[in-house]
């Protein structure tokens, strides 16, 4: 179904999860380092990269780092432990999502199908043919799944993009962070609303002339998140 780097250096959990994923009909690369990491994700150009946070060498956080410097291709987080700094690092460091080990297959395969469904080549058929809204110098294309700001392309990862598109289809409405997560994510059961506020972090360095004061994605304190000014 997809083409799945896998990087992670325990060869037991490695070989484990390659095979559950290959029963699940995707074409997994393997690595067990962040380096041969980063070496086939130029060489196989994946779908979507499944990385460990605890590697040997160049870590997860910083592996994780390079990969979003280098383009926008998903990123899943693997984490032995459930530490919220380690998970709100990942993060912010560029992941879309995170899994925390002893990890099931199924839910892997759940998670790796959600933010695939969130690739620019999803286009939702409700939004085809629809003009660009322009919001201040931020250009929303939604037919084309275009993001300009100034006149210069934004280039935003699936998430991000998805993430923007929600919250711009109704200026003004304030949406809560479960209701993001459902919408963006997927998640509709207990939710992490650190998904939510990483990516919004992300999205605002990108859009956003000073980040700190945004203009375009409001908080809502003690609910969650608006676009544009009530």
């Amino acid at each position: 179904m997809a083409s799945v780097l896998l990087i992670e250096d325990d060869a037991s959990v490695r070989e484990g999860l390659e095979l559950a994923l290959r029963r699940q009909a995707h074409t997994v690369h393997a690595a067990e380092s962040g380096e041969l990491g980063l070496e086939k994700l130029r060489v196989y150009q994946p779908d979507i990269v499944v990385l460990d946070l605890m590697l040997p060498g160049i870590d997860g956080f910083e592996t994780c780092r390079r990969i979003r410097a280098a383009g926008e291709v998903p990123i899943i987080m693997l984490t032995a432990r459930s530490d919220d700094f380690d998970i709100v690092a990942g993060l912010e460091a560029g992941a879309d999502d995170y899994v925390t080990k002893p990890i099931e297959p199924r839910v892997l395969d759940a998670r790796i199908r959600a933010v695939l469904r969130r690739a620019v080549s999803e286009r939702p058929a409700s939004e085809e043919g629809s003009a660009a809204e322009r919001h201040g110098g931020l250009v929303i294309d939604r037919s084309g799944l275009v993001v300009t700001k100034n006149g210069v392309p934004v280039s935003l990862t699936p998430t991000e993009l998805k993430l923007l598109l929600e919250l711009s289809r109704t200026p003004g409405q304030v949406y809560s962070r479960q209701q993001i997560l459902a919408a963006v994510w997927d998640h509709d059961y207990l939710g992490d609303s650190r998904l939510v506020d990483a990516c919004v972090q992300r999205l605002r360095a990108k859009i956003e002339d000073v980040p700190a004061k945004p203009d375009h994605v409001q908080t809502v304190r003690g609910f969650g998140y608006r676009f544009g000014r009530s």
